[in-house]
């Protein structure tokens, strides 16, 4: 189980200016490249800013939400290197704090008890909707001077409603969108606490609520999150203002979609952050594809996560939707791949091995280096270097083509020359041209046959390379099978 620390309400940045971001994911299922790109963005900008970067898990939909979600998350921002100062902190351990502020917001005449129930509700948005007027509650039990109040119904505890100001407009710069204005006669008055249950004074705390006392509290100055909460923000802000507090600068991302142009989610078959890393993907390189999936620098395609952090802003973040593209990110991840030494791959590629139940050994690095530049993934990579460690079975019409009657005989004195000789790539090398002058042979001639006998496949890197790389006794014993 991940440590659950709770915040501490008496906190006071000692630098008010100092950026401060967050990543606040609801544990409700496994998290994708879509969820992990609105982490990316806001862990960069506090990275290259000097500032903060918080995680906050909004657990408070306890009927979905998960410790193994939570897991995955923490999971999958470790292995994208998203490390946080501060945090996992947890809505659910918060409910004491949110009905403080609830009581004080009530006392202080932002809120009210509504006792107009679901019945009732769905009754008023028929007839908003026959009307083609816009479905909003209608503000029945909202107090105002000189207004008499329908009779409180007995036995109905009440929902309580944020009051929402009348009149003007809820005003943003979103650092992404530009500009926006939302009047508040388009928003209604917002339910911020569901009824209360027996023994409890105030009910549950509901989502926006929640989340302005948490960036209240956390001393957030920059909210970067998915545009699915545009319509969120000027209720939010609104409830800043009650709080007597600045909102934070806001910067809406667009969504992410899929290959088929839906937005990217489970249920339109987006897999784990993680499943990424069993298929051979780099960190470095999914960092580098997913900045790059709504953020730009110029034409840089390819760049380190240390350049990435020395040119991020919000400035240059876009403004249309981004769409996932797999084959794009294969080249991204084969660029870092083929840009990185042999004992930096060589973990990696030793983890692929050993779910294979393969032990590789020293010569593994080398064999990074030798194939990296065919590969696309580390998967792939360990794919290659796997035939080094187990039994090979060759294509069976490159086996046909290559290893023919009239070769077998220079196969045969390739074999016993090289039992004889010293095992490095300059004598394995010496060893090919003796055979070729005495057979009177082309190098493809022989080497064909040789690399679908020991390799399993006519595609190799250099030959010499290959087999100085390999075992003695496992080249003898699969060239004595021609």
């Amino acid at each position: 189980m991940t440590s659950r620390p709770t915040w501490r309400v008496d906190w006071k940045p000692s630098d008010m200016t100092k950026t401060r971001t967050r990543f606040a994911p609801s544990p409700t299922g496994f998290i994708h490249l879509g969820n992990i790109r609105s982490a990316l963005y806001p862990w960069a900008f506090a990275r290259a800013t000097g500032g903060d970067f918080i995680l906050r898990i909004e657990d408070t939909d306890q009927d979905r939400s998960t410790q193994a979600a939570v897991d995955v998350i923490i999971e999958g921002m470790r292995w994208l290197g998203l490390d946080y100062d501060e945090g996992p902190f947890y809505q659910m351990q918060r409910m004491d704090r949110y009905k403080q502020v609830l009581l004080e917001l009530q006392a202080a005449g932002w809120v009210y008890p509504c006792y107009m129930g679901m019945e009732e509700l769905d009754a008023l948005r028929e007839r908003q909707m026959q009307a083609k007027e816009k479905p909003r509650y209608d503000g029945t039990w909202r107090p105002a001077p000189g207004k008499v109040l329908p009779p409180v119904p007995a036995g109905v505890q009440p929902v309580l409603r944020f009051k929402n100001p009348q009149g003007g407009s809820v005003v943003w710069e979103d650092k992404v969108k530009g500009r926006i204005e939302i009047s508040n006669d388009e928003l209604d008055d917002l339910v911020i606490a569901r009824p209360a249950q027996p023994g409890e004074t105030v009910g549950t705390p509901t989502y926006n609520f929640c989340v302005v006392v948490d960036d209240v509290d956390m001393a957030i100055t920059h909210v970067i999150r998915g545009d699915d909460h545009v319509n969120n923000t000027p209720r939010q802000i609104n409830i800043f203002h009650a709080l007597g507090k600045t909102p934070p600068v806001y910067a809406h991302l667009p969504t992410v979609l899929n290959e088929q142009g839906e937005k990217m989610s489970k249920r339109n078959g987006a897999k784990a952050v993680t499943q990424y890393a069993l298929e051979g993907y780099l960190p470095e390189a999914m960092v580098n594809y997913l900045a790059r999936l709504g953020w730009s620098h110029g034409d840089d395609e390819i760049f380190s996560r240390a350049q990435f952090l020395e040119w991020f802003n919000l400035d240059h973040l876009g403004r249309s939707a981004a769409q996932f593209d797999e084959a794009k990110l294969r080249w991204v991840n084969a660029q870092h791949l083929k840009a990185m030494a042999g004992e930096a791959l060589a973990p990696l590629v030793q983890a692929h091995l050993q779910r294979q139940g393969l032990l590789a050994n020293e010569r593994l690095a080398a064999l990074c280096d030798l194939f990296k530049d065919r590969c696309d993934t580390t998967l792939a990579l360990a794919g290659w270097i796997a035939r080094f460690y187990a039994d090979v079975v060759p294509d069976d019409a490159e086996w046909a083509q290559h290893v023919t009657d009239a070769v077998k005989p220079a196969v045969a004195l390739l074999r016993t020359r090289l039992a004889a000789c010293a095992w490095d790539k300059a004598s394995i090398a010496a060893v090919l041209k003796e055979v070729l002058a005495q057979t009177g042979l082309k190098m493809p001639q022989l080497a064909m046959p040789v690399r679908v006998l020991v390799m399993g496949t006519a595609q190799t890197p250099s030959l010499d390379a290959v087999l100085s790389l390999c075992d003695r006794e496992i080249v003898l014993a699969r060239l004595g099978k021609a």
